[in-house]
């Protein structure tokens, strides 16, 4: 008998849970201790989301129909039918969101009443992000563009006939469900947004762009942009960013093998030369959005005085993953001294920067701003059997994609892979790093 496809992998809201759906049913997983929890055998699963570690799932075995369904009592609490396909589907204590192509349906979650429809640009990738939070309850999308935009750029090579679909801006309307009002618009990005993220209480977002190269990190709902960091310096898809808990760091996965830790600090340029934190004005959202655009890096590789020596080349190097014993050990010794000089190239150029920057205007001190990586973990490149690898996240068939999440109660990362494989990396919280595997899973 073959293998189920691998359809869809998702951490819950706190992530404690895991879960996977497949050409034959789905299953969900304790993340610590690993363990799988429940499992049906039943439909080809497309998408699969939870609600915390509840009972209640929201599934699609068919493109246009969701079912949310308890679990435990193995019934269909609702069935719901829409007018296109669902191509992602959002959950907190509060809000339902379904997000199709151009509509996001928001529902209230206690009596699954439809409570707005949001119209979009044409969103194929589904870049949505709902807040877990029930009090800062706000969802994030790319800002819709006006219809004469998006045919006025249609591509000449585009047939006259075809169906043309723009890219989406790089700009993310924020929108609170529970007033039902949009309450900012953050230009994060020059490119079109490949993948954006809320923390667990909807105070931080954050976002990449299809080139991949900076992320950045924005105050909700303020707007205010709080941290730029640099992911690599080649061009990469973004496939899954995630907050631990606290706040105090940002994981990244790409099509790199390589995943990126950030650590949220105080934000630059909320001190003073000598470390006193200091209150920056908050100036006029116009004026703020075109200052921002002239000192823009565009996303763009190689133009952030912050390059680091480790670049994207070495990210895609053939080190092993996977050592064993005496292998294990002697790796993270002699990493050691190559990650003690890149942590001492960071604070002397952090240095230099905060005491040049800050006789320099805001327009030449954004150079400064991208910081890199804290830690970073390399994913196995094996194969894992037991599953007929499709998707990550989405419906999309390719290369080998991940999620990523950061354990509530260590100073761990979970990774899982579309080939099937879980696995978690412990963290130098003090000292940053290359991360080392702990534990496997197929």
């Amino acid at each position: 008998m073959a293998n189920p496809s691998l359809n869809f992998i998702t951490f819950n809201q706190d992530h404690s849970c895991l879960a996977v759906g497949t050409s034959k049913g789905f299953r969900i997983y304790h993340t610590d201790p690993f363990s799988r929890i429940f499992s049906s055998d039943d439909g080809n699963i497309a998408i699969i989301e939870m609600l915390f570690s509840t009972s209640l799932v929201a599934l699609i075995l068919s493109p246009r129909h969701l079912i949310i369904q308890n679990t435990k009592r193995a019934s269909v609490i609702c069935e719901l039918t829409f007018p296109s396909a669902v191509l992602a589907v959002r959950l907190n204590r509060k809000r339902l969101a379904v997000i199709l192509e151009e509509e996001i349906y928001l529902y209230d979650i206690s009596n699954m009443s439809l409570l707005h429809t949001i119209t979009t640009s044409p969103n194929p990738s589904a870049i949505c992000a709902l807040s877990p939070s029930s009090e800062n309850c706000f969802i994030a999308y790319p800002l819709p563009k006006p219809r004469e935009d998006s045919d006025s750029r249609r591509p000449a090579h585009a047939p006259p006939q075809s169906t043309y679909v723009s890219p989406t801006s790089g700009e993310v309307l924020v929108f609170d469900t529970l007033t039902l009002k949009a309450v900012n618009v953050i230009e994060a990005h020059r490119s079109p947004l490949s993948c954006i993220c809320l923390n667990s209480d909807g105070t931080l977002l954050a976002t990449a762009s299809e080139t991949g190269t900076i992320i950045r990190v924005f105050s909700i709902p303020r707007g205010q942009k709080l941290y730029q960091f640099r992911r690599g310096t080649y061009p990469s898809t973004i496939y899954s960013m995630s907050f631990n808990l606290s706040s105090t760091l940002l994981c990244v996965s790409s099509t790199s093998d390589t995943v990126h830790i950030f650590r949220l600090g105080t934000p630059p340029g909320h001190t003073t030369p000598g470390g006193v934190p200091i209150e920056t004005p908050s100036p006029p959202r116009q004026d703020r959005w075109s200052r921002a655009r002239s000192y823009d890096d565009g996303d763009s590789p190689g133009n952030s005085a912050t390059d680091s020596p480790r670049s994207d080349a070495a990210e895609s190097g053939a080190g092993n993953a996977f050592p064993s014993g005496g292998q294990q050990g002697h790796r993270r010794q002699s990493g050691s001294f190559s990650n003690m000089l890149r942590r001492s190239s960071q604070i002397m150029g952090r240095g230099v920067a905060g005491v040049v920057g800050s006789y320099l205007p805001q327009t030449v001190t954004e150079m400064w701003e991208p910081l890199r990586d804290f830690a970073f973990i390399k994913i196995p490149k094996s194969g894992v059997s037991g599953l007929t690898p499709r998707a990550t996240g989405s419906s999309i068939v390719g290369p080998l994609r991940s999620v990523v999440a950061m354990s509530s109660s260590s100073p761990q990362v979970m990774v899982v892979t579309s080939d099937g494989g879980f696995y978690v990396y412990n963290i130098d919280m003090e000292n940053g790093g290359e991360g080392y595997l702990v534990k496997q899973f197929s």
